[in-house]
């Protein structure tokens, strides 16, 4: 019996997705719940599975392809079994007269169709964009491939560098003269790679923010030894504990819900002629990932430990990596802390996630020339913090005290267990 296969609800408010790959063929069995295909949405990445046993008969939405919810994927043969040699045949129908003949004429034409199976995702992009054969195209990668730049070059007009000059001359590959010539197609061209649908939907809303509201940054500088000095004294034992290390996003989170309860403002948003303040503290913590940022938040972030805080961050982290956060995990933040130190970044102006109005900017921590309040001059671990906030709702005082209230807290780890 035939199965349609279709885009499942991919989450709220999320109603269309692009088929970034497919893990079976036509032809190819497949195991109940085994993943079939993979949906890129603007927010994540979403396995499709198979829903019972059987022979995937048909791709209907090629990879690349823009789907809806609920529009027909592929469908799949209930029950039935794999046939290896079910696709030989049908070439060999028009050709038994002649077995010696067919047969080399079916290798002949298997290859091209296998070297099109075995295409990367971005040579494969190239050719389906620019409506190619891959069999005409001169390939020159390992065991015949077809690579980028054999595309490109192709596009061109131009001819494959390689094996043939060896070939002509064997002597002149040693002369200097004949050096600039396969040197020349490696300079030139470019590559052509469509946005990711999370791509394109992280550019939007950070245009829409830089075009919606009106927003500044402010900055500030912290004394992070004291956090440090915490931090190296029960790091073991947090570990030994909860099975999670002990870091310093979890101190900001806790600097930054404190602050947020003293300037409610900075965790509030705008509708349409409203300022909606949020009682409630999820905050959403950048994380980079291989198909680029993404924001998992943190749910009530003021009722929970030290160690829940990062062991959740720890496992957001992973997920992130492994492309496994569900659209729930990305959804509903009311502020945002990035620490873009993790890169080596010393100084940013951090762009809001709207709708949200502030965004918290963590840097490198870097060893400076600081003066003391007896007037020495030590040398102390300094990170610059930067606040970008958006102006229609929360004004300068606003935003400077905020930073201020985080400063205090970091260099005084102190004040967060007793609340002042």
């Amino acid at each position: 019996m035939a199965i349609e296969i279709k885009v499942p609800q991919l989450g709220e408010s999320v109603s269309e997705a692009t088929v970034a790959k497919w893990f079976k063929q036509a032809g190819e069995a497949v195991a109940a719940d085994e993943p079939i295909a993979e949906l890129e949405t603007d927010k994540v990445t979403v396995e499709v599975p198979a829903p019972v046993a059987g022979v995937l008969s048909e791709i209907i939405a090629e990879e690349g392809a823009e789907v809806e919810v609920g529009s027909l994927l592929a469908r799949l043969e209930e029950g039935a079994e794999a046939s290896p040699g079910a696709k030989a045949p049908a070439k060999d129908d028009g050709a038994k007269s002649e077995p010696a003949k067919s047969a080399r004429a079916e290798d002949k034409a298997a290859a091209p169709a296998d070297s099109d199976r075995r295409l990367a995702p971005a040579v494969r992009k190239l050719v389906e964009e620019n409506s190619l054969d891959p069999a005409t195209i001169p390939a020159t990668g390992k065991d015949g491939r077809l690579t980028k730049e054999d595309v490109v070059r192709y596009l061109k007009g131009g001819a494959p560098p390689a094996p043939e000059a060896p070939q002509s001359a064997p002597k002149a590959a040693e002369k200097p003269a004949p050096r600039p010539t396969p040197a020349s197609p490696a300079r030139g061209g470019e590559e052509r790679v469509k946005m990711s649908r999370l791509r394109r939907r992280v550019a939007e809303r950070l245009k829409e923010a830089q075009n919606t509201a009106a927003m500044l940054t402010t900055f500030n500088e912290v004394d992070m030894g004291a956090l440090m000095d915490l931090r190296g004294r029960y790091k073991d034992s947090f570990e030994k504990k909860h099975g999670v290390r002990l870091g310093f996003m979890s101190f900001f989170i806790k600097a930054a819900v404190a602050a947020l309860k003293d300037i409610p403002a900075v965790n509030a948003e705008i509708d349409g002629d409203e300022i909606v303040y949020k009682n409630h503290y999820d905050i959403s913590v950048a994380v980079g990932g291989p198909q680029g940022l993404v924001v998992p938040v943190l749910r009530d972030a003021d009722m929970k430990s030290y160690a829940e805080l990062e062991a959740e961050i720890a496992e957001f982290g992973r997920k992130a990596r492994e492309g496994r956060l569900s659209i729930e995990e990305m959804t509903g933040g009311t502020f945002t802390i990035s620490n873009g130190g993790v890169y080596g970044s010393l100084m940013s102006t951090p762009i809001l996630n709207p709708p949200q109005s502030g965004i918290l900017g963590m840097h490198k921590v870097q060893q400076r020339p600081m003066v003391m309040p007896n007037g020495a001059i030590e040398a102390r671990p300094m990170m610059y913090l930067a606040l970008s906030y958006d102006h229609r709702i929360v004004d300068g005082k606003e935003a400077v005290t905020f930073l201020v209230r985080i400063k205090e807290a970091i260099e005084d780890p102190a004040r967060l267990m007793i609340g002042v």
